[in-house]
């Protein structure tokens, strides 16, 4: 009989684990999108955020605290509410960038006003996200590229470090955004609402993350990342990149 080496035997356990954890998180991640009190928007935009797929990845569970970073209608914080239960907390952070640029203008109503949503808290973040506790999980969609167009380096490298700070030891931190040309410069990022994913990378890793997977179900080779994300035939169909990092 014929065993494998150590080190192919280390990698099979490994891929072992992996599996398993991904299959036990189907489950949670289908029940928290079955959720009936989801407002009938949020289950009209699944077919093609795909939320399943989104918490599977992003590796949610019952009792954790996640952070919704820029939370806008709370999309995803309903579904992070359902999936981490009553023991857990979620904070929908409204990046202090984006309450100077409403201001005066109405907001969304809170999700933690609505029944059944005690476990939320709003808060508003710039260089601190004001959250009482570590975070498990740090989730951010579609919107790291508007920090980048309004703030620029500094003040995607300030949410960076703000990111790192209020997370775990080995907790998440999950960038999904629309994905631009390669070396898609200023201009191009604030006129198309797109951004390099290899950007993002190179500047989440320097606030001293490490890289620990990556989702392909957004992907949309179709696109050719040349329109504004706004147009229409492109609007929700976008390609869009899902990184997911982890503090050491």
């Amino acid at each position: 009989m014929t065993f494998p080496s150590a080190p192919r035997m280390l990698l099979l356990i490994c891929l072992a684990a992996a599996s398993a954890h991904a299959a036990g998180q189907a489950p949670l991640a289908a029940a928290a999108v079955a959720d009936a009190t989801r407002p009938d928007a949020d289950r009209a935009r699944d077919a093609d955020r795909k939320p399943a797929e989104m918490l599977a990845f992003a590796q949610v569970r019952p009792g954790q605290t996640v952070i919704d970073y820029f939370a806008g209608r709370g999309y995803f914080t309903r579904l992070f509410s359902t999936a981490v239960g009553a023991q857990g907390a979620v904070y929908a952070v409204a990046p202090q960038l984006l309450l100077d640029r409403l201001k005066g203008k109405p907001l969304p109503p809170p999700v933690s006003a609505e029944p059944g949503r005690a476990n939320v808290h709003e808060t508003v973040g710039a260089a601190s996200l004001h959250v009482p506790a570590l975070a498990d999980l740090v989730w951010t969609s579609q919107n790291y590229h508007d920090i980048r167009i309004w703030g620029g380096a500094a003040g995607t490298a300030e949410l960076n470090r703000a990111v790192f700070a209020a997370l775990k030891p080995g907790g998440y931190y999950i960038v999904l955004d629309h994905a631009g040309v390669a070396g898609l410069d200023e201009a191009g990022m604030a006129r198309l609402h797109r951004i390099d994913e290899a950007l993002v990378k190179q500047e989440v890793l320097a606030a001293g993350f490490v890289l620990d997977g990556a989702s392909q179900a957004l992907r949309n080779p179709q696109d050719d990342r040349t329109a504004q994300v706004f147009e229409t035939g492109i609007r929700a169909h976008t390609d869009q990149f899902i990184l997911r990092f982890r503090k050491p």
